[in-house]
């Protein structure tokens, strides 16, 4: 029998307190603030440029250096020269249901972010999917507030163990793209409470985060680096954080009302509303200087904690977490462990479609553009340059016995935009001054420029006139080549002596950071013939966007497509493939042009004629197998017509190794769904995420995800909390009382496997007179549990209070008023393995 860790149940480790909690840097603090003047004071407050705050030498205070995750840590510079691990996105660390998974990943990016020189990671991403709509959504957990909470704070935990801080984001409200800079989110106090506060709660009780950054959007009127109710009453007052309060880039937009509002430090600098304009204002009696004495305090203390401030020993000590941790192996655990298989029929009345015996196959077609370049994590802020990716593609011929035939066919091209130069491309980023003088020089991987907030030694934004991407390619195919450039300025192209193109292009779009991440692309075509190399160069001289002083970047392109035959030719070649094969695994995915940061989703169909290839391939071989990989919701409106369906997400860098393991039964497919897919938008019960005259209401309360559609007469596609895997779990008992549950499961099948318990509470017709409206049932626990065939396992998982409660505005004793009110009566308790599929049920009556 294998007994089960509960979301919830930490050990002292969890809560690893080495020689600094925060009461043992007082003195330290105390002494450092007591030497500064207010210029130095307000400095500190204001980032020194895009990444780091500044040292000062007097006190022994290093500059603090912050980075970009979730999934990786990228670093001070924005290279594809300078790489890292890149992990599966955070709705695939969510699939697993598995804490203690995410805090070995938060071990895995601390040891990154040590490794570059990082002492600050900003993440986790724990805003909700309200709407499957959400453009980032790839980037937060869940639907659910218990589970992106739960899941939130391993992360947390295991990060802040490797002595590197965690900044828990978008503080809050933040669960849209949309004018995302203005918008003002109308959120009753209740759904605010219950839902979108209710993660952060959770692992600033639990985890303790050292950071949290506050969103561009307002909530009730007030924008969140100005929100002095959520800021110092709700996250400071009522639930103690002690950490630094960040502003997400450029959102901090008024030096008083930001202070007063609880926001500590102004990202990016050197110009922000803090440093100088802060000394200023104390100056002038606008705010006491001991209001940003308490700002700085908090900084100092994140200092002392990260190792930063001399005097004292930093909050965790080096070895006191794994060191040497292999970042291909953990992506890999991860990406298979998160990996959903929605369904898995039999095959001509045979066996089911998963798991595919090896020696049971002589050929295997695989099909989809994404099963040879990658959908491996999502565009935006959240991109990192992994050293080397595993395409499905290489995981799969690497894995599959050496007499087995794996073919290859593109099938349909989901990509709107060229890839990026690479292969038989040899490039060189040239930096020029605007006399034409060269400031530095650098291979390039391939034809993308991206740098922000640090550029070559030698090159600033003020000496920086153009950059040339320059060097040779040499054609593997004869025909029409597609060249593309990308990029906000003047670009010229010349390919073999002739210039394809020589123009000025334009920002797209109303977000500086979305016209930055996905400049305008312009296409050319040049013949050429295989094995004759030409020369190629692309000049770029920067036009914008205006990212705000400190966000120096560049963002430019070139792209290639070889000659191809034309769509219809391709889709038919894939059929042909099929057809000849013994199984047909076909790789669908979304692109960085729907799933990014900076705009909300249209649709959700995937792109291009990818639901046609599905349905024209599953009619040739009957033993199709669809991957998708996507970081949220797709609609699939083929998934009866194949016997198999496997979720991938966006799953790293070790994408093809995990799908070969799961694909050939090496490990089970462990993961279930962290939120609702709906077989149509048309049935999602929530689809509004663009504002009417500046507010965007969520009109819908309490009820978004499994909560609301419990509520619809439309079912989903596949609900939360549903996965399958490669063996069979019979519910054999439940126990219960107010405060725990105990459930006792057994593997029927004939392979080890995992199964991951789920808790529901639903109230019955008994509940309290005065009881408030609410969903027809919510998650209340979890756990994770393993076992081999015929063997049971025990999971014993608590009842929070909280489960019980629901905020009541007539409560009083909250900064804004409102409080929790345990809701008495007689609840169900269902032990499930979805929200739709419960097994066992019991009663308990809370007084």
């Amino acid at each position: 029998m294998t007994d089960a860790q509960p979301h919830d149940r930490a050990d002292a480790a969890s809560h690893h307190r080495a020689p600094g909690d925060a009461h043992d840097y007082t003195a330290v603090v105390e002494r450092a603030l007591a030497a500064l003047d207010l210029d130095t004071k307000a400095r500190l407050l204001s980032g020194q440029d895009t990444w780091t705050l500044p040292a000062v030498p007097a006190i022994g205070l290093r500059s603090l250096v912050m980075s970009d995750g979730p999934v990786g840590v990228r670093g001070r510079g924005w290279d594809a020269e300078d790489p890292s691990v890149a992990l599966p996105s955070p709705t695939a660390l969510a699939a697993t249901w598995d804490p203690a998974l995410a805090r070995r990943a938060g071990h895995l990016l601390a040891q990154e972010a040590r490794r570059k020189g990082v002492h600050v990671l900003l993440a986790p991403t724990v805003n909700l999917h309200r709407s499957p709509l959400g453009g980032r959504h790839f980037e937060c957990y869940a639907e659910d507030p218990l589970l992106t909470g739960v899941i939130g704070a391993g992360y947390v935990r295991g990060v802040q163990e490797g002595g590197v801080g965690t900044t828990v984001k978008h503080f809050v409200g933040n669960d849209a793209e949309t004018d995302r800079f203005t918008v003002d989110n109308r959120i009753a106090p209740r759904p605010l409470r219950e839902l979108y506060l209710a993660p952060f709660e959770h692992i600033v009780e639990h985890a303790r985060p050292w950071a949290v950054m506050t969103a561009y959007n307002r909530v009730n009127g007030s924008t969140m680096t100005e929100h002095r109710a959520l800021v110092r009453g709700v996250l400071r007052g009522e639930w103690g954080f002690d950490g630094v309060n960040v502003s997400d880039w450029t959102a901090a937009r008024d030096t008083v009302r930001a202070l007063r509002g609880g926001l500590d430090v102004a990202m990016p600098g050197p110009r922000t509303v803090y440093g100088a304009p802060l000394a200023e204002v104390v100056r002038a009696g606008e705010v006491a200087e001991s209001e940003v004495d308490d700002a700085v305090r908090r900084v100092l203390l994140l200092a002392a904690r990260t190792g930063c401030l001399d005097g004292v020993p930093a909050a965790v000590e080096q070895g006191a977490v794994p060191q040497g941790l292999d970042g291909r192996a953990v992506a890999r655990e991860i990406a298979r462990r998160a990996c959903v298989l929605l369904r898995n029929e039999p095959v001509d009345g045979g066996r089911r479609a998963l798991p595919v015996d090896p020696a049971a196959v002589r050929r295997v077609a695989v099909i989809g553009a994404a099963a040879r370049d990658a959908r491996v994590l999502g565009g935006g802020s959240a991109t990192v340059f992994p050293g080397a990716v595993v395409s499905p593609l290489e995981g799969l011929r690497a894995a599959l016995p050496d007499d087995v035939e794996v073919t290859f066919t593109v099938g349909a091209e989901p990509r709107t935009r060229l890839p990026h130069a690479r292969e038989g491309f040899t490039l060189r980023a040239r930096y020029l001054a605007a006399d034409g003088r060269v400031l530095a020089e650098e291979p390039r991987s391939d034809g993308r420029v991206r740098l922000m907030g640090r550029f070559p030694e030698g090159v600033t934004r003020q000496n920086l006139g153009a950059v040339e991407l320059t060097g040779s390619f040499t054609p593997r195919l004869t025909g029409d080549h597609a060249f593309a450039v990308q990029g906000t300025g003047e670009l010229r192209l010349t390919v073999g002596g002739a210039v394809l193109f020589d123009g000025r292009c334009a920002p797209g779009g109303s977000d500086p950071f979305e016209a930055f991440l996905h400049p305008v692309e312009q296409r050319v075509t040049a013949p050429l013939t295989a094995g004759e190399s030409v020369a190629v160069t692309l000049r770029y001289v920067p036009g914008g966007p205006d990212l705000g002083d400190g966000l120096a970047g560049l963002n430019f392109a070139l792209g290639h497509g070889e000659p191809r035959p034309d769509a219809d030719a391709e889709i038919e070649e894939a059929v042909r493939a099929a057809a000849g094969a013994d199984v047909a695994v076909v790789v669908v995915a979304t692109t960085d042009e729907m799933e990014s940061e900076g705009f909300d989703r249209g649709d959700l169909r995937l792109p291009g004629r990818q639901d046609e290839l599905v349905t024209r391939v599953a009619a040739a071989n009957p033993h199709t197998v669809v991957v998708v990989n996507s970081g949220s919701p797709v609609e699939l409106p083929w998934r009866a017509r194949v016997p198999a369906v496997l979720l991938g997400w966006f799953p790293g860098q070790e994408a093809g190794a995990a799908l070969a393991d799961v694909l050939l039964g090496a490990h089970e497919p462990g993961g279930r769904l962290p939120t609702t897919w709906p077989a149509r938008l048309a049935d999602a019960p929530v689809t509004d995420v663009t504002p009417v005259g500046g507010q965007l209401a969520y009109s819908e309360g309490v009820y978004i995800g499994y909560r609301a559609w419990q509520r619809s007469a439309t079912a989903p596609a596949y609900p939360f909390g549903h996965g399958l895997g490669y063996t069979d779990w019979e519910y054999e008992s439940l126990d219960t009382t107010p405060d725990s549950v105990r459930v006792r499961v057994r593997n029927a099948g004939e392979r080890p496997g995992r199964e991951v318990v789920q808790i529901y509470l639903a109230p019955t017709a008994d509940a309290a007179p005065d009881a408030p409206e609410r969903p027809a049932r919510w998650l209340a626990g979890f756990a994770v549990v393993e076992a081999g065939p015929g063997e049971s396992a025990e999971a014993e998982i608590p009842l929070p209070d909280r489960a019980f409660a629901v905020w009541d505005e007539e409560q009083g004793g909250a900064a804004e008023g409102g409080g929790w009110r345990r809701v008495k009566g007689v609840y169900r308790v269902e032990a499930a393995r979805s929200v739709e599929d419960r097994r066992l049920t019991a009663e308990v009556t809370v007084g």
